[in-house]
């Protein structure tokens, strides 16, 4: 007798960049929860943003789990013909912080004129471009006013990990920068990691609050061809303990509905600093 295949013959094709090992974890569960419920999808992996953002344009897949880097890139290349469906609750209202030393004697931004200032990789917004832009609308302009020094571990994956901001903290900590730029949320981090010593750094100054990653696609595509995906995420309980070590991976406790108004930052960011000139 004829042997059926049970895999669907159309399942929404969707794009994540592999930063680490546990996307594959993340996804296969994902897979496994989204098939439970009825909706088939399968996942592609990238090793760069650039690369799955092309894909998207081109239909290889239909939607990428991009970082705000990636969105702005794809809201720039399709002529702002892309939609934000999903993001995670941890997404929003994000900020970046300029750490100094407690005995440096730098009290104001006016401070780093001259100074060495450690950021992340050249492509990570919440380590580099965003920070580096407030200190330019301050009227101090990068490599003019100050030295950056870029610490630029696993580029093409737009900061979506810890390395470089962590070697940023290390540059600060070791007095070889005068300031470091990192997200907020990781200062703690870092402080409780050893990395920083307690009492040690204080904040300078802080961005107002970002947006961060987004499932995103092409408007064109259809909104049944997403319907169930999105309300599968929006659905999806921290509860679950079949997800809930799933969700923990991917850093949330609650999928929420995209949302573009947080990316003004960013976007002006790359236009200040023609990152994709």
């Amino acid at each position: 007798m004829p042997i059926q295949n049970p895999r669907s013959d159309n399942p929404l094709r969707i794009g994540a960049v592999a930063y680490d090992p546990k996307v594959v974890t993340i996804w296969e569960g994902f897979k496994a929860y989204f098939h439970a419920r009825g909706v088939e999808i399968d996942y592609v992996l990238y090793s760069n943003y650039d690369a799955q953002e092309a894909a998207m344009i081109g239909g290889a897949i239909e939607v990428a789990w991009n970082s705000p880097l990636a969105w702005v890139r794809s809201q720039r290349d399709t002529n702002g013909c892309c939609k934000a469906v999903a993001m995670r609750d941890t997404d929003r209202d994000l900020a970046s912080v300029i750490l100094v030393r407690n005995n440096s004697g730098i009290a104001s931004l006016a401070d780093l004129r001259g100074k060495t200032v450690a950021a992340g990789a050249v492509d990570s917004p919440q380590a580099t471009l965003i920070p580096l832009a407030m200190l330019a609308a301050a009227g101090l302009e990068p490599e003019r006013d100050f030295e950056v020094v870029f610490h630029d571990v696993m580029v093409g994956k737009h900061g979506d990990h810890v390395g470089g901001e962590r070697d940023a903290a290390r540059a600060l900590a070791s007095g070889q920068a005068d300031a470091a730029c990192v997200l907020d949320s990781n200062h703690p981090v870092f402080v409780n990691e050893g990395t920083l010593d307690p009492g040690t750094t204080t904040i300078l100054a802080r961005t107002p609050p970002y947006d961060h990653c987004n499932f995103t696609a092409l408007v064109s595509l259809p909104q049944e061809r997403i319907n169930a995906f999105v309300q599968g995420l929006l659905d999806m309980s921290f509860e679950d303990p079949a997800v809930r070590p799933l969700m923990e991976m991917e850093g949330l406790k609650k999928w929420l509905p995209g949302r573009t108004s947080g990316y003004a930052q960013l976007e002006s960011a790359v236009k200040r600093f023609r990152f994709y000139a």
